[in-house]
């Protein structure tokens, strides 16, 4: 696997990537498939980042990311790796979403009549979201999530909906993320159609998205992509990039057995988390090394909890429970994950995903985790009835920096992104232009493309 590619052949059009997570991983195998050369280089003893999946006292648990949403490429692309008969799509019932609002789960309205006929929002904000198809407002720049949500469906839309959704998708504040960053296709139906429900309605069916797992969890997609390649070396840690007065780059790297190896590329591309990134070209981009370390990534832990089915004094029959930080409860909510996916813990149990931290509740995640673990098993019995005294199962996994925030930082790192392009250092993170899994799949693609 770990193929030592002589100095002499790195000089011509060789890509180097540093970082094996999903966007290192997806950029070497569209390479590699093209029969374009490279070499990848991580400072783990593993491959997949935060991508990883255990089993545990007959849980499946993915303590990273839970779900990818599949596109026709992504598909593809199980299809290529020979994993899509290992690929599970979510259960139906995990298209209803609930949100904690006055004392209970209420759905989410999902549909022009269950907005109407549920009790979910007020008439005001009913006659709100039905009047969007002729809000004639335009978007500031650098709009917030916030800002555009309330400007377009108003503020119990932001409170009661978006935030608990950004929460949970970004660990993040409404009232900070970058509209044109995080939802650019917002902006896009609003400029095109005059109404983001138009556009939704115009698209409605277009590149439908499947939210898919595996039968071994979401590991499963990077130790396929790992097992694919042929010019990947872990426990190499790079220990220093120089841009060359010939245009290219020289990287020096320490090796599993104490030598340094140097190795010379046309086109260098980062796959690290930001701050990595940013030690790592201090030196030779200092300017978006500073960029970098403005990223913020909030704390955040992740709890699995089981409990005895028939101790579950609530029917599970959805994707799982946000919470408003307007409702002031302790986790950020719970996916209902033996309800979403088949296989996630014993038929007698069942498994919850919570969260704690993020931006707006930083300081959660300073308890230690005893009272984490603690508190979560007393939210979850008293929200969801259950009468069992303690969990079947519980376990905690702590992000020290978890989901980096599309906030105005991040305007820096596109421009000095844009001029780093010109020297042929390339940026293909979470961190940029796409969080989601299938964002860092796309991107490995279209840069694999591009050289």
């Amino acid at each position: 696997m770990a193929y030592i590619c002589p100095v002499s052949q790195t000089f011509l059009n060789m890509t180097i990537i540093i970082g094996a997570g999903i966007s290192g991983l997806s950029l070497a195998y569209y390479l590699q498939k093209a029969g374009k050369p490279y070499l990848l280089f991580e400072a783990a003893n593993r491959a997949g980042g935060y991508i990883k999946s255990v089993r545990e006292e007959g849980f499946l648990l993915d303590t990273g990311p839970n779900s990818i949403l599949c596109d026709a490429a992504t598909e593809q692309l199980f299809k290529d790796l020979d994993i899509e008969n290992q690929a599970i799509e979510a259960n139906d019932v995990s298209k209803d979403r609930f949100i904690f609002k006055n004392g209970d789960y209420r759905a989410l309205p999902s549909s022009p009549k269950t907005l109407l006929t549920s009790s979910f929002f007020s008439w005001k904000t009913k006659f709100k979201i039905l009047g969007e198809f002729g809000n004639k407002t335009k978007a500031a720049p650098n709009e917030t999530l916030a800002e555009f949500v309330a400007r377009r469906f108003g503020d119990e839309a932001v409170d009661y909906a978006l935030q608990p959704f950004v929460n949970g998708v970004y660990a993040g504040d409404c009232r900070q993320l970058l509209t044109d960053k995080t939802f650019p296709i917002l902006l896009e139906y609003e400029e095109k159609y005059g109404s983001v429900l138009k556009g939704f309605a115009k698209n409605a069916g277009a590149g439908r998205r499947k939210s898919m797992n595996f039968r071994n969890g979401m590991q499963t997609l990077t130790d396929a992509l790992f097992a694919q390649l042929d010019y990947v070396h872990l426990e190499h840690s790079v220990q220093s990039i120089e841009h060359l007065k010939d245009g290219r780059w020289h990287i020096s790297i320490s090796t599993p057995d104490g030598s340094t190896r140097q190795e010379y590329t046309d086109n260098l591309v980062i796959t690290t988390p930001a701050p990595v990134a940013a030690t790592l070209l201090a030196n030779a981009f200092p300017q978006l090394a500073q960029a970098l370390l403005a990223i913020d990534y909030p704390p955040m832990a992740m709890i699995h909890t089981a409990y005895p089915k028939d101790a579950v004094g609530f029917s599970l029959n959805g994707f799982g429970g946000l919470h408003p930080p307007k409702e002031g409860l302790f986790t950020a909510g719970s996916i209902w994950t033996s309800s979403v996916f088949e296989g996630r813990s014993p038929a007698d149990k069942v498994l919850f995903t919570s969260f704690v931290g993020g931006v707006l509740a930083r300081e959660q995640t300073f308890l230690s985790d005893k009272e984490i673990l603690e508190k979560v098993d007393a939210e979850l019995r008293k929200l969801y009835r259950i009468s069992a005294q303690k969990p079947a199962y519980q376990r905690i996994t702590r992000w020290q920096k978890a989901i980096p925030q599309y906030d105005k930082n991040l305007n820096a790192v596109y421009e000095y992104a844009t001029e780093a392009e010109k020297n042929h250092l390339y940026l293909a993170a979470n961190w940029y232009k796409g969080v989601a899994l299938a964002d860092c799949i796309r991107k490995g693609r279209e840069l694999a493309a591009s050289f």
